[in-house]
């Protein structure tokens, strides 16, 4: 069954912007990566830089300084890049930087030398972009760039003997091996991230309404709950659709998930900024974070006369049951209390909302 399931999945295409999502999902993953992989490419190339300087007797020269200032201010932008695209650009900056700036220094080394050098640099601009979060043209864009600038550089009669030859072998070989290795792990992290997004969705997600189901809201809900009575007031409201049972039985039950789907739809409108979720059945919860009394009450009523209002073939009303979170509730807790308050408006009248009482606390207060 697994291997069923994971055969569907890898299977689908991966649309365009589920990739975008992936490729700034990576990004910010390996933000610290990337900040670090720049560090290290700017020691590397001033150490480079310095040991074919002086031991060429040419000194520190002044396209020296330029190169390594434009490669420091390049590596000090990282940290404010917060999105993959821009990091994309930046990164491709960097390396044709980075690639001329070898290239004008191996322009000074020996001839015997040079070959092997142009491919030692080549190979550690390749080596360290495919480690990036880069997207495949953006990977190849590098490509590119970095053989365009960095190809080994011999006069033409080496190119028959056997240095000449085991250089651009070694130069295929390595390009296609890591051109080769860069596409099959980006290709395997995105499966795993639509595989992961899909399998969180189905365990966080209740597939009717396409809105949050109880496992998620017991998770997000519950991590508010210690902050409720800290600074600001906290409600619990649990909803139920009057007379549920009375639609699937008259109408069905295609008839019964509409009517959900449309009381979800109304929720998700009109407490887009709560914390919100399908229990089970035809109850819904939501948690209302730093609201008033007077507040909670005008959404929770504006609530109900969206779904009494709301145009549909098979009309029908909520009743809501509002609790207070104080001092020492848990979410189990406030999630009964509420229930208690929800049995109050179906036991009243229904197409109301009813808050509850503490014991002790006088009608009507907050």
């Amino acid at each position: 069954m697994f291997r069923t399931v994971e055969s569907g999945l890898l299977n689908k295409p991966v649309s365009a912007p589920l990739q975008a999502e992936f490729a700034q999902h990576e990004f910010e993953r390996l933000h610290r990566l990337c900040l670090m992989t720049f560090a290290a490419s700017v020691g590397i190339w001033l150490v480079f830089d310095l040991l074919v300087s002086f031991k060429g007797g040419q000194g520190f020269t002044i396209n020296s300084i330029l190169h390594l200032a434009l490669l420091s201010a390049l590596t000090v932008a990282v940290p404010f890049i917060q999105r993959a695209q821009q990091f994309q650009f930046l990164n491709f900056g960097f390396v044709v930087a980075f690639c001329v700036g070898g290239r004008l220094v191996l322009e000074s080394m020996p001839d015997d030398t040079r070959a092997i050098w142009s491919i030692l640099v080549a190979a550690s601009v390749l080596f360290g972009a495919s480690r990036l979060p880069l997207s495949p043209r953006a990977f190849f864009s590098v490509f590119a760039v970095t053989w365009a600038l960095l190809f080994p550089i011999m006069p033409a009669h080496d190119l028959m003997e056997l240095k000449g030859i085991m250089v651009l072998c070694y130069s295929l070989y390595f390009s296609g091996i890591t051109a080769y290795t860069f596409v099959t792990l980006w290709r395997a992290k995105v499966q795993n991230f639509v595989m992961a997004k899909t399998l969180l969705q189905q365990a966080y997600v209740d597939t009717l309404t396409d809105i949050p189901n109880r496992r998620a809201f017991m998770l997000n809900a519950g991590s508010l709950v210690p902050r409720a009575t800290a600074e600001q007031d906290h409600y619990l409201a649990m909803v139920d659709i009057d007379n549920f049972k009375k639609v699937n039985d008259r109408y069905g039950h295609d008839i019964g998930d509409e009517v959900l789907r449309h009381v979800a739809a109304r929720i998700q409108l009109v407490m887009e900024d709560c914390q919100y979720a399908r229990l089970g059945g035809e109850e819904f919860g939501i948690y209302l974070k730093g609201m008033t009394r007077a507040e909670t009450e005008i959404r929770i009523g504006l609530l109900c006369r969206s779904v009494r209002d709301m145009p549909s073939e098979h009309p029908v009303t909520i009743s809501i049951g509002v609790a207070r979170l104080v001092d020492g509730d848990t979410l189990p807790k406030a999630l009964i209390k509420a229930d208690e308050a929800l049995y109050d408006s179906k036991r009243t009248g229904k197409d109301k909302y009813t808050f509850h009482q503490e014991p002790g606390q006088p009608e009507g207060s907050p």
